[in-house]
């Protein structure tokens, strides 16, 4: 039997009291707790939940279909899982309306899809599936255009789609989880919602997300914990000069890695997946490669990518140097160079040092930091390194050049472009060798 409790919740997060406070210990805010019934179970009675063999479950509930874009799957893990949700989130106008919308025209499923978008009218969504040349797909997509929870989950029971595009997570909203959409209770409930008819049906959920200033998806971090994956969609800090770029990651993915990067390229008619993308973020030059440039053998997910690497040193502005980098992290940076400054005497702490990616792309893992030592060296002493070299290496502390894994993939991905792999057990002979000398 169920036994009705009074409790005082927050009308702006949610945040349940048993009795009436002024001000919302969740949140802070004044005057927003207000009365509300809450339904409990009594322990005592049976339960109707019943255990079975896991034998007997049936393994294509597991099974994923295509994406119909080849990096959306990559970063997925291999494709769409069955009754699985996804966050996907980004700046404004970075393109996730784009991507979820060709996701729904060329997703290999057997089914209707349901688009729900509270941001954009039926006619705008139309006209974007026009101009991205979907118009053969536009039979399966149901569209909707309303956030209210309950409208919603009577279409999802009348349509039963195979895929459900909801645009956006933010403005999602129902009378019984308060007044104001867009608040932490509203998403959390409609989420959950929207998340348990999915689980129970063979079906798949994309949720869009818009995302703060600092880069992070906007709302509760307990969103992330109910999706099965969450995917950021960014583009390289200030664009590119050869191509408008996106990278699609997972910060999260309970069915795959989280270390595969989906890489594409924004037109006019939509996004376009780089299927290859070995040499893209090179940049051709006539004569040799000027100071503070170095090429880099990298390793991202499953792939072997050879990244231009450019670094400058200038004299600091004050009495502290500094360190200028979006694309490789900025402690790195600090450690390669105080490596340089200990081992090779190469003063660097009156410098301020920048370093760059050619494309923008984000690179975090160890096998640059040796690229990175031999661009700030070129740049610091003003000699160049010799042309058709590409550099691999985790740099110690102690000046060691360490191993670093995949190394067949990089040499093979260095070779293809007419590189030749480098890689040296100490700093000193490294530097030396790639310079010619150390002064």
């Amino acid at each position: 039997m169920k036994k009705t409790a009074l409790v005082y919740r927050c009308s702006s997060c949610g945040h349940e009291e048993p009795k009436w406070l002024g001000r919302c210990p969740g949140c802070g805010e004044w005057n927003t707790l207000a009365e509300s019934a809450r339904e409990t179970r009594q322990t005592g009675r049976q339960s109707g939940v019943s255990s079975f063999p896991l034998s007997s479950v049936n393994p294509d509930e597991g099974s994923r279909v295509s994406g119909g874009m080849g990096e959306l799957d990559r970063v997925l893990g291999g494709g769409i899982m069955n009754r699985s949700t996804v966050l996907l989130g980004g700046e404004p106008g970075i393109g996730k309306s784009t991507l979820l919308l060709q996701i729904s025209g060329l997703a290999a499923i057997k089914g209707r899809v349901l688009y729900i978008s509270a941001e954009e009218s039926a006619g705008q969504v139309r006209l974007r599936a026009d101009r991205l040349g979907l118009s053969a797909s536009l039979e399966r997509i149901e569209i909707c255009c309303t956030g209210q929870l309950e409208d919603i989950l009577v279409l999802l029971d009348a349509v039963k789609p195979v895929l459900i595009m909801a645009d956006s997570v933010q403005t999602l909203h129902t009378d019984m989880a308060g007044p104001s959409p867009g608040t932490v209770n509203q998403m959390k409930f409609c989420s959950y919602e929207l998340i348990s008819w999915v689980k129970e049906r063979d079906s798949a959920l994309f949720l869009a997300a818009h995302v703060t200033k600092d880069g992070i998806i906007s709302g509760p971090k307990t969103l992330e914990h109910m999706v099965d994956t969450v995917l950021y969609f960014e583009q390289a800090p200030g664009g590119s000069s050869e191509g408008d770029y996106r990278f699609l990651r997972a910060a999260k993915n309970r069915f795959g890695s989280v270390d595969e990067i989906g890489i594409f390229t924004m037109s006019e008619k939509g996004l376009s997946a780089i299927e290859d993308p070995q040499g893209v973020f090179l940049v051709r030059r006539e004569g040799g490669l000027p100071a503070g440039i170095a090429i880099a053998a990298v390793v991202e997910g499953s792939r072997a990518l050879l990244v231009e690497i450019q670094a400058l040193t200038v004299p600091a502005k004050g009495s502290i140097s500094r360190v200028f980098s979006l694309s490789i992290e900025t402690g790195r940076v600090s450690r390669v160079a105080a490596a340089l400054e200990k081992h090779l005497g190469l003063r660097l702490s009156d410098q301020d040092i920048y370093i760059n990616v050619s494309g923008g792309m984000r690179i975090g893992e160890v096998g640059v930091e040796l690229a990175v030592a031999a661009a700030i060296y070129s740049s610091r002493t003003g000699i160049a390194l010799a042309p058709g070299t590409a550099i691999a290496g985790e740099l110690s502390l102690a000046g060691e050049v360490l191993p670093v894994r995949r190394l067949a993939n990089r040499s093979k991905a260095a070779e293809s472009l007419g590189f030749t792999l480098f890689t040296q057990k100490d700093l000193k002979p490294a530097i030396a060798a790639l310079f010619g000398k150390v002064t």
